[in-house]
């Protein structure tokens, strides 16, 4: 059987990390068995629904280059692929559970089943509706009276399943609750809907939070009722915050888009998640997705909870931006730019300057301010130990520094650090008694993103000559 795997978000809102992470592992499922990729929407809580999501979930996709096989936009011969599109399906089947024993019609209200169910003691709702008889409770439905249709849990024992991450697992048939499968608006639940449309959909494999372990012996029940096969689980441990936090948009922690607009790259992003809960075997901690569909299996998934650490992807991160072409990494600075600059600068040695230093893009305006103004500084900051400089040596040092720079004419960083070298060598000085006074000159900082030279070939000889000039003003 052809392998065949769904991402089935429901649009209500950014893309989470953890979303995005199940997307990409059912996506290498899909891939790296030659099989389909399918994207369906989730969308029948329609109180949670979010103008937009929809599309939210489209460009995301596509920016990080997980293409689907079928979905809502491109169609594909198991449609529709919108849940919402599909009322008419689940009710059918709804009705077929019902007449199979699988389910019943329940004519208590909302108020009444949550009064007979406590979830702190583990006490579930039971449904007197369940023995009414299948006649008398169509004659109802017949007559107008409000419905839901309510799973049937009739098996005692223990449910036994196995999970690709977990293994072979046992849940007591006491333990499940008999859940809503079809609203009395005629919207069918999660536990409903996924069921029917991975059946019809010819799904092979499902990949979850393991947070639905639990609620998988009902699902299978539903499969059992109808004479169904179900999917291989692939049950994923959650990525969290810390050891005792879940990650989750609602307590502020980032999403994908979040991480995108403060410079973070998608590829880098993708390449981190997938990390999150699975194992290569070996060092290697840098794929492209191309690798990633040639090395993934589900056996190195973990068991264990993946913490997200920013620090990790930061210099993740950075290793992706060094690794870009230049034009490509001169174009993804230019906005940034635009952020801090107004003063004309050398753009193109700034970004030769930056790219080999900058582990986020949304860091580069903070890094690059001085360019704009030199910030306030004492000249304490001339008293470098390792540099053995001090203000004195520091003001003799540019006095002569500017004599040299004024008349060079080949502006160009190593035609700039051969002139500064010779000049410290006729002087008989070190070389970092000449290149650092120049530097804190020109930056007003102990640590900048650039060398001496470099800083002033992104300054131009006028500028620099004119923060010198400064510098020395300072210093008398």
């Amino acid at each position: 059987m052809k392998t065949r795997t769904r991402f089935a978000p429901s649009p209500t809102g950014y893309m989470h990390i953890g979303n995005l992470r199940t997307a990409l592992y059912e996506y290498l499922i899909a891939k790296a068995n030659n099989g389909d990729f399918i994207l369906r929407i989730e969308d029948t809580d329609q109180k949670r629904y979010v103008e937009g999501a929809t599309d939210i979930i489209y460009a995301t996709l596509k920016r990080v280059c997980m293409n689907w096989d079928e979905g809502p936009d491109i169609g594909g011969n198991y449609g529709p692929y919108v849940q919402s599109e599909r009322k008419a399906i689940y009710a059918e089947y709804a009705h077929k559970l019902v007449e199979l024993g699988g389910a019943h019609y329940c004519f208590c209200s909302k108020s009444e089943a949550d009064e007979e169910k406590n979830e702190e003691l583990n006490i579930k709702f039971k449904d007197p509706c369940r023995m009414i008889p299948l006649e008398e409770a169509k004659k109802r439905v017949a007559a107008g009276e409000p419905y839901v249709i309510r799973q049937t849990v009739n098996k005692k024992g223990k449910s036994k399943y196995h999970d690709e991450v977990y293994g072979d697992i046992e849940i007591d048939y006491d333990e499940l609750d008999e859940g809503v499968l079809l609203k009395s608006d005629g919207f069918p639940t999660y536990n409903f809907a996924n069921v029917v449309d991975d059946h019809l959909m010819e799904i092979t494999h499902v990949v979850r939070g393991n947070e639905y372990i639990s609620s998988t012996p009902k699902y299978n029940l539903i499969y059992e009722t109808f004479g169904w096969e179900h999917p291989h689980y692939v049950h994923v441990p959650q990525v969290m915050k810390d050891a005792q936090h879940k990650l989750s948009k609602r307590n502020g922690d980032a999403s994908f888009q979040d991480l995108v607009a403060k410079g973070y790259l998608p590829e880098a992003i993708l390449n981190y998640i997938a990390l999150l809960g699975w194992n290569p075997g070996t060092d290697q901690e840098i794929f492209s997705l191309d690798e990633l569909k040639k090395v993934f299996t589900v056996e190195r998934l973990n068991k264990s909870p993946a913490i997200f650490d920013i620090t990790k992807l930061t210099w993740m991160n950075g290793c992706y931006i060094r690794a870009l072409p230049f034009e490509e990494f001169h174009k993804l600075a230019q906005p940034y730019y635009k952020q801090a600059l107004t003063r004309q600068v050398n753009e193109e040695e700034l970004s030769r300057v930056l790219q080999q230093r900058v582990e986020v893009l949304g860091d580069i305006p903070a890094q690059i301010a001085f360019l704009e103004n030199v910030p306030e500084y004492s000249n304490e900051l001339y008293v470098n130990k390792k540099m053995k400089t001090d203000a004195e040596i520091a003001k003799n040092s540019l006095i002569e520094t500017r004599k040299v720079l004024a008349e060079v004419s080949d502006w160009s960083n190593d035609n700039l650090f051969a002139t500064l070298k010779a000049l410290a060598e006729k002087l008989g000085l070190k070389n970092g008694q000449i290149l650092y006074p120049v530097r804190i000159a020109v930056s007003g900082l102990e640590t900048t993103p650039g060398g001496a030279t470099e800083l002033s070939v992104v300054l131009g000889k006028e500028e620099t000559l004119r923060r010198i000039d400064e510098a020395i003003k300072k210093l008398s």
